[in-house]
């Protein structure tokens, strides 16, 4: 199937001439006008490769057409060649400007016009090529990076004694809620903002700052004294010393270890201010971060922990709803008791032994 170009030109003998010489390697599309163009263009299924395009039409002329195009992401990279003719009074520094590829004149030089033409579809593709092959390749090293970080954090849930499914449990009742979150107009827009699918990848890493926990209290099987706590909350400071020094030399998705920092820092923070480290509270709470401490306590609550046992689906519920308003966001633990189904779900596919 060939290719398509879009000949634009308010003269029919200059869209028949073009037709002539081009239609034996491109399938050409015709409009009369420039409003006639933008309806092809972004309200049919036609993707041309290029655009040959008149500057004085009446109505809307083909700098005005070009300015549309290089507003729209979908039609940005296109190259438009202007026609004009060889005697016209035209500012070309205008439409070079304003993105236009090239100027082809009238009366019209076929070998010429195909030259131009085929010039700027290859430069086209060329540039779409490497564009591919930088996103296969950064894509590669952000999933390595993101693996690197993941086997990271699993091996320091095992140094606390906790299986490796605490993190896939956790991501996963993560992905659970936010799919919910995303539903609800209190949090939809700002979950789009802040590219809500990394918040998902980022939970692995939130209790990576135990690294720099001692033994004796990170495995300590009693209740810590009041000293001992204080040195459990550092691990919220070193998780995101941590994440900020990773970042300083890494490729990621832009959100990714934004969310990673946020939510080893404030993951114990509390919607009334009586959390740590700094006592924010309500909206000053990073939203993933409030999701994450949800999720985090849940999980905490139904499995056995070194320190405790674990408890049943119902009393965990109860206890979080006990808590909203207080420790947790209240708008998702509402969201929360809506899909704990869900979450129960979640929890007896992936349970530890």
């Amino acid at each position: 199937m060939m290719s398509s170009i879009l000949v634009v030109d308010d003269v029919d003998i200059n869209r028949v001439i073009l037709r002539e010489i081009l239609s034996d390697s491109y399938d050409i599309i015709e409009a009369e006008n420039g409003m006639q163009a933008i309806e092809i263009l972004f309200n049919t299924d036609i993707n041309p490769e290029a655009i040959l395009l008149d500057i004085m039409m009446p109505g809307m002329d083909g700098f005005q057409v070009l300015e549309t195009l290089k507003s729209d992401v979908r039609t940005e990279n296109l190259p438009v060649l202007f026609i004009t003719a060889a005697d016209a009074n035209i500012n070309e520094s205008r439409g070079l400007m304003l993105g236009a590829s090239d100027y082809i004149s009238k009366p019209f030089n076929p070998d010429v016009v195909k030259l131009r033409l085929d010039n700027h579809i290859q430069l086209k593709r060329y540039r779409e090529d490497l564009e591919s092959m930088l996103e296969e390749k950064t894509a590669e090293l952000v999933s390595n990076h993101e693996r690197t970080l993941e086997t990271l954090a699993t091996i320091i849930e095992y140094r606390s004694l906790e299986s490796g499914t605490h993190i896939r449990r956790s991501s996963e009742l993560t992905r659970v809620l936010i799919d919910a979150m995303v539903k609800d107009e209190q949090y939809a827009d700002h979950l789009r903002r802040i590219h809500y699918s990394s918040i998902v990848k980022a939970v692995a890493l939130h209790d990576i700052g135990k690294v720099g926990i001692p033994d004796n209290i990170l495995l300590k099987p009693g209740k810590l004294t009041p000293e001992e706590f204080k040195v459990i909350e550092t691990h919220t400071t070193i998780g995101k010393e941590i994440v900020e020094t990773i970042a300083k030399n890494a490729t990621d998705d832009g959100m990714y270890l934004t969310h990673c920092a946020q939510i080893c820092l404030s993951h114990h923070e509390n919607w009334n201010g009586t959390g740590y480290p700094e006592g924010l509270a309500g909206d000053q709470i990073p939203l993933s971060a409030r999701i994450l401490s949800v999720v985090d306590v849940y999980d905490a609550l139904v499995n056995k922990r070194c320190y405790k046992p674990a408890i049943t689906h119902e009393e965990a519920m109860n206890i979080l709803i006990e808590d909203s308003g207080k420790k947790f966001d209240p708008g998702i633990i509402k969201i929360l008791i809506d899909i704990q189904d869900q979450f129960r779900e979640v929890e007896n596919a992936m349970r530890e032994d």
